[in-house]
């Protein structure tokens, strides 16, 4: 009785795996989800314990697999869906940015609504359950390893969606909602990444961004306010400026822009960094971020250009325009350490001769002002030595340095005749390096201590 009783809970257990293989199957538009290297490892884990007659060294290494990549991703199987389909770009998520939900296609609309059915059943096959499963199969005296994580108490959107989904009873009825979310935070790589580079014709993800924050920056007040006032302009839906950042190396223009992103990161600010050898995609970069939700500020580090570079021109179509409308959601700020962008040798300059072009100085005007096409530029002159010691006073107080005033400024005066002068730059590396310096020599002290 006891083993008939056993092998009709077997049988139950293998059609519940079969089912979920055709609900697996039958995605009609969120095939995205079951394509990742977690989603392959639960499914190819089904597979692998569909049958009675499964190998039992075949289920436990498809176990293994799927553990492991759970454990990578450092997520629950439950949580780890759920963002999948937040992430997930599909026509459904495409068009739903782009539109209101009532004028989405029915159809789109109804196969959204089967997708998330499908997700839901996938979603309550549990680690645990896929375990017990494991060890019936493989006849083990306890079940292997469970992957499993409190889940964090963050406030983030993405969060408190996970947590609606998981309070639902039925996901189709949450369409109309995820609708709204993917029209106001957006899906794929934007919406999974903060920091992104354009490279070989993609975007890229930068996982972990420059931390740079803006309460970490003094010395250039006026300017950081006006680029603040530029950037919340973008944020607001306004008309907002490309901006030219031009100045002294080490001034502090690159980590101006990249602490934007730390501060306005949860307001749907992204920041896309384009090599000055990939500017020729720029008005291609400009149409793929056109009408997405986010707003994005395209980064060009340490611009300039030769003769007749592709870049220039490129460049010179997204800050001026052509008969394409120019996106609202899309500024250019540019760092330079140069004031004339375009570089310049005397033996370009017109002279009267016959093969000469004919307006040659007006060709000349435009190389000259082409950093007037900027709609502002901020200058930031070289560190003198007030600022340069507020500076070090500053970043000081923010690592918890603690030695008199006097000693630190007449260190950090002998640090910047010895290195690279006055700057934010040499600032920073200073106080790192000090930072790095007493914390040593205050553990080669408690050791000796100890000993």
């Amino acid at each position: 009785m006891n083993n008939q009783v056993m092998s009709t809970a077997s049988n139950s257990s293998y059609a519940k795996v079969q089912f979920l293989q055709r609900q697996a199957a039958s995605l009609l538009l969120y095939q995205s989800v079951l394509q990742t290297e977690v989603g392959v490892a639960f499914v190819d884990l089904l597979q692998a314990i569909r049958y009675s007659e499964a190998d039992a060294r075949s289920c436990l290494q498809a176990y293994g697999i799927y553990f492991r990549a759970l454990a990578t991703k450092n997520q629950n199987w439950e949580e780890y869906l759920i963002t999948q389909i937040l992430k997930a770009e599909n026509p459904f998520t495409k068009q739903a940015q782009q539109q209101e939900f009532e004028n989405l296609p029915t159809a789109l609309v109804a196969a959204a609504k089967h997708d998330l059915l499908a997700l839901q059943n996938l979603y309550e096959c549990s680690s645990a359950v896929l375990s017990e499963w494991v060890q019936n199969i493989a006849h083990l005296p306890v079940s292997p390893v469970v992957w499993y994580l409190e889940q964090a108490s963050t406030a983030g959107v993405e969060t408190q969606f996970i947590t609606y989904l998981q309070q639902l009873e039925n996901w189709a009825d949450a369409v109309e909602d995820l609708a709204a979310y993917y029209r106001q935070y957006g899906t794929g790589l934007f919406a999974q990444y903060k920091a992104l580079r354009w490279q070989n014709g993609q975007f890229l993800g930068i996982p972990y961004p420059d931390p740079v924050k803006l309460s970490e920056l003094v010395g250039y007040e006026s300017q950081k306010e006006a680029l603040l006032k530029n950037t919340e302009f973008l944020l607001s839906g306004q008309v907002a400026l490309h901006v030219l950042l031009y100045g002294s190396r080490g001034s502090g223009k690159s980590s101006l822009v990249k602490a934007l992103l730390n501060e306005y990161g949860e307001r749907n600010l992204r920041l896309v960094e384009v090599a000055k050898s990939q500017l020729r995609d720029l008005p291609m970069i400009v149409e793929h971020l056109r009408g997405e939700p986010h707003k994005f500020i395209i980064f060009v580090d340490d611009l300039s250009f030769e003769e007749d570079d592709d870049a220039f021109k490129a460049l010179k179509v997204v800050l001026e325009g052509n008969l394409t409308a120019r996106p609202q959601n899309i500024v250019v700020y540019a760092t330079s350490n140069r004031r004339h962008l375009v570089r310049e040798f005397f033996a370009d300059r017109p002279a009267p001769r016959d093969h000469d072009e004919v307006h040659a100085w007006d060709t000349m005007q435009e190389k000259l002002s082409f950093s007037d096409r900027f709609g502002l530029t901020l200058t930031f002159e070289g560190a003198d030595q007030k600022t340069y010691l507020k500076i070090i006073r500053h970043l000081a107080d923010l690592v918890g340095i603690n030695i008199s005033q006097s000693d630190l400024e007449h260190k950090a005066l002998q640090w910047a005749t010895r290195h690279n002068g006055r700057s934010g730059r040499t600032a920073r590396q200073f106080v790192d390096f000090l930072k790095a310096e007493m914390t040593v020599s205050a553990l080669q002290v408690k050791n000796k201590k100890e000993k």
